[in-house]
């Protein structure tokens, strides 16, 4: 299994800090080779396939930037480089940047900060699986999207959570997609709060002819539809609690028995759950079984806001443009830069099923190629000091101009920051100051700074 994961080359001689920072890689899905010499990192360097090489600078038998020299000087393939170090080399550190090291961090360091910087690095030496991703641009929804592949192989129970409208049903379909074993397979989804409590056990496990009134044949449940694929339950937390106890059964048993029936039907299937809901503080509350909590969140995903993910927003604002001009056969519409703004700063309260509605109201409603501020929200809806600002604060808008400018080219080499700042004509040490100023190393690290 780790032959598959992205592997980490790791040069420190520190054995608490070494022992600590392989722990933490194994524990995010990272496969690492640790070396505490320069001279063993300098054996294994080019000729093993690294995803990213995390090396101090002070060594025991020669420095981080002797060794990086010398692999310079050979000529090999060399991973993305993050070097640590402490205040007083800091100087060291940005020289080697300006020899093509990727980043460098300062010790005392956040390791969640490291971590967010080994994923973004990793991400980018592998190929892209597809030229546009599938769940959005930003560092949230593609360290989801990076994950997919490795959940998709293990038959767990997995948790969505996120407020309603962020595509919870879209990522567990890319599960769906992601898993060998249910190419071909269907991929049923129900919302449970939109089915009536009396009608929950017979949607859900079927029920058998003559099972009550008006059941004039045998029909088959969502369980035993989605038998070899995946059933994606929504808004679990609207479940009530005698289905709670059927469901915990069916979980632990791996069958159902349609209503009127006797016999166990065997269901071998992939579960994803979802809600918007606290599952936890239901459990306090007595409204969720805490049985099944612990059941269903063997694996929890959790899904932000929108307004979260700002680089997501004209991404799927292009996205949906493209949808509705194909779906329509009309020519294709652009948005104003001053609409692009406005939905840059609008809270979107509704995520991104509110984003495609106003993408969609404003194709319906405007005749024009391009489309307004005004086009895309309803009178009233859109507050005053996010109608008026974009085209009179000339700093405001050339930042966002600046801003998109770099996600797309950050996007067009799949996040790889040596060929992205090449692409700018500006240095890779310019380019992360950037992201920092403009807020999207922010979201890389989860809304940090």
């Amino acid at each position: 299994m780790s032959a598959d994961l992205p592997r980490l080359c790791l040069v420190e001689d520190d054995e608490i800090m070494g022992e600590s920072l392989c722990d933490r890689f194994e524990l995010e899905g990272y496969a690492c080779d640790w070396h505490k010499t320069a001279a063993s990192a300098l054996a294994s360097l080019g000729k093993k396939d690294y995803a990213v090489a995390i090396s101090d600078i002070r060594l025991p038998d020669l420095s981080g930037d002797a060794m990086f020299a010398r692999l310079l000087k050979s000529g090999v393939a060399l991973p993305p480089f993050i070097f640590i170090t402490g205040f007083g080399s800091i100087d060291t550190a940005v020289n080697l940047l300006k020899q093509g090291a990727a980043d460098y961090i300062t010790k005392p360091f956040d390791l969640d900060q490291l971590m967010d910087k080994i994923r973004v690095l990793a991400t980018s030496a592998r190929p892209s699986r597809s030229t546009k991703p599938g769940l959005g641009l930003s560092a949230a929804m593609r360290r989801i999207d990076d994950m997919l592949p490795r959940l998709a192989l293990h038959a767990s129970t997995i948790l969505i959570t996120g407020e309603s409208g962020v595509g919870k049903e879209k990522v567990a379909l890319e599960l769906h997609k992601n898993d060998p074993k249910a190419a071909g397979k269907p991929f049923v989804a129900v919302n449970c709060g939109a089915i009536t409590e009396s009608l929950m056990e017979a949607e859900l496990f079927g029920y058998e002819k003559g099972a009550y009134t008006g059941a004039a044949r045998t029909k088959k449940g969502l369980f035993e539809q989605a038998d070899g694929g995946t059933l994606f339950l929504d808004e679990i937390g609207e479940m009530p609690l005698a289905m709670q106890v059927r469901l915990l059964r069916v979980i632990q048993e791996r069958n159902i028995v349609r209503v009127g029936g006797e016999a166990p039907i065997p269901v071998n299937l992939r579960l994803v759950c979802a809600t918007h809901r606290n599952l936890k503080q239901m459990v306090e509350q007595g409204t969720f079984r805490e049985d099944l909590f612990y059941r269903i969140n063997v694996i929890q995903l959790r899904i932000p806001p929108l307004r979260e993910r700002k680089e997501d927003i004209l991404w799927f604002a292009d996205l949906f443009l493209e949808q509705f001009a194909a779906q329509h056969g009309v020519k294709k519409k652009s948005l104003q830069p001053s609409a692009e703004l406005a939905l840059l700063d609008y809270p979107w309260p509704g995520n991104v099923r509110e984003l495609k509605h106003a993408i969609e109201r404003a194709y319906i409603l405007s005749n024009d190629e391009t489309l307004k501020t005004d086009d895309l929200f309803e009178d009233g809806l859109l507050p005053p000091s996010l109608a008026a600002v974009p085209e009179a604060d000339l700093y405001q808008y050339l930042q966002a101009c600046e801003r998109r400018y770099i996600v797309n080219t950050l996007d067009r080499h799949q996040w790889h920051m040596g060929n992205t700042a090449a692409a700018l004509g500006i240095s890779r040490k310019n380019l992360w100051e950037k992201i920092r100023k403009l807020e999207i190393q922010a979201e890389i690290n989860g809304g940090g700074g």
